[in-house]
């Protein structure tokens, strides 16, 4: 029984460290794709600002031609961690099928413990003794 709530225990903390990678994961995602977004905007107002929108020009300003480079790297990566994301979700999602198993098994062992209680109390009280839980 002790065993079986260490179990229990650890599998709980894996969930959870689970959920927090799988929210540290998704944080990261929306992060990189506000950079991106950002990036966005700074190489259109250079855009505007340039009078060129061919990226061959040879007026095209090189500041936008750095932050298109960092911005397809932000995309790229947040990519990346997209399917780090998928996996993610389905450790989690297997992590906690375990822990219900385990929560089951220690709620019918719960379960098993009340009858066997309540069944020595109906043969304490049938024999005339007191009533002594096992422990």
């Amino acid at each position: 029984m002790k065993t079986r709530d260490a179990v229990s225990r650890l599998k709980r903390f894996e969930v959870e460290e689970k959920q927090r990678k799988v929210a540290e994961i998704e944080t990261m995602i929306g992060d990189f794709s506000q950079m991106a977004q950002d990036l966005d905007r700074q190489i259109a107002i250079e855009q505007e600002r340039a009078g060129v929108s061919d990226t061959n020009h040879y007026a095209y300003p090189t500041f936008a031609k750095a932050a298109i480079q960092r911005r397809d790297n932000l995309l790229a990566s947040a990519a990346d961690l997209e399917a780090k994301l998928s996996a993610a979700r389905d450790t989690l999602s297997e992590a906690f099928e375990e822990l219900k198993k385990i929560e089951l098994l220690e709620e019918r062992d719960a379960e098993r413990m009340k009858i066997e209680q309540a069944r020595a109390a109906e043969l304490s009280a049938v024999a005339g003794m007191p009533h002594r839980v096992a422990s």
